[in-house]
């Protein structure tokens, strides 16, 4: 049962070189488009294409999150199984609670989906920013919501705020994992953040980063914190919070998404492309031609035997062995 504020809705090893004078964050600190954008030529375009988001769910599915509302595709063959409306509203942020539920960080708000009927059942209006940038279900089970204006604790059974962190060092919740202890990590404009996820109280903070801002996170399974950041990316002790090297392949390189594979490799996105990395030595083991765009947002490795990519131009998806990705065409310009 959903209680207030809750509102029903009707079915529908290095070591790190890096001069930090050098690095100049490149944040879009700008809200994103609502409505038609003018392209360079002069010609109105009505829709964006990007894909925010994707999360696979426990039925084996994958919940692809776009500008363009939310859809549920069956990864092994690609096919789409349910659409969700979601008018003219941006998705940033897809999570999965504990018993399955779906909660959806959108740029107006977070929502909760019913999987059984792929209906949004709930949303949330109170946080402390409407537009949410990160979602995360920690160990608990409890739901995690990050904003351009600090976190929100939220109750998945019955709706409710737990509680908001919104003197947040570095502001905006820009991205979030786990360590661990079962920690919160906060990638901010202005570092990392670590937060008690039983009360919201900071732990530390690492506030002297070369370039600032981190944008992406991600944790190896050695336990090693890495951070996007619009230059770099740096490997983190979350003991210590010392940088313990600067991933050559990814200096001067605004990265965007990192995941760890089930096979123990780390692929990074960037705004200008995507690799494979031996998160051991930092070798370049791949770097994936034949996607949409170069701008990469997404990334879910090892669902449907395949590594799912969303890019700023829509949907792609890469099988081993393939010599490029391959579109989903159903997300891209091909498809109004």
């Amino acid at each position: 049962m959903v209680t207030l504020p809750w509102v029903k809705v009707a079915s529908s090893q290095e070591t790190l070189q890096i001069n930090p004078s050098e690095l100049t964050p490149a944040y879009p600190a700008a809200a994103p488009p609502t409505g038609a954008s003018e392209s360079p030529d002069g010609r109105i375009e009505e829709v964006d294409y990007r894909v925010h988001a994707l999360q696979p769910d426990f039925t084996g599915n994958l919940w692809v999150g776009s500008w363009r509302g939310l859809s549920r595709i069956n990864p092994n063959t690609g096919k789409i199984l349910a659409r969700v409306s979601l008018p003219n509203i941006a998705i940033g942020a897809l999570t999965q609670d504990k018993v399955g539920r779906l909660w959806v960080g959108t740029y107006e708000g977070l929502k909760r989906v019913d999987l059984r009927t792929s209906e949004i059942t709930a949303q949330n209006l109170f946080l402390p920013s409407k537009r949410v940038l990160s979602l995360l279900t920690d160990k608990r089970g409890y739901i995690w919501a990050g904003t351009d204006n600090g976190l929100a604790l939220v109750s998945p059974d019955q709706g409710l705020i737990m509680t908001t962190l919104k003197n947040l060092p570095g502001v905006s919740a820009n991205a979030m994992t786990l360590d661990a202890d079962g920690q919160l990590w906060v990638g901010t404009l202005d570092g990392l953040v670590r937060v008690n996820t039983k009360n919201a109280f900071i732990l530390k903070t690492i506030n002297n980063l070369p370039g600032g801002t981190v944008q992406a996170l991600a944790i190896s399974p050695q336990g090693l914190i890495w951070a996007g950041m619009p230059n770099n990316l740096l490997v983190i002790n979350p003991k210590n919070g010392m940088v313990l090297r600067s991933v050559t392949p990814l200096r001067g390189k605004n990265v965007t998404s990192v995941r760890f594979a089930r096979d123990g490799s780390v692929w990074v996105g960037t705004n200008n492309g995507l690799m494979r990395l031996n998160p051991n030595t930092g070798k370049l083991l791949d770097q994936v031609a034949g996607l949409p765009s170069s701008r990469v947002l997404a990334l879910a490795p090892d669902t449907g035997n395949k590594l799912w990519i969303g890019t700023s131009e829509g949907l792609a998806w890469l099988m081993p062995n393939m010599p490029k990705a391959k579109e989903h065409l159903a997300f891209g310009r091909q498809v109004k």
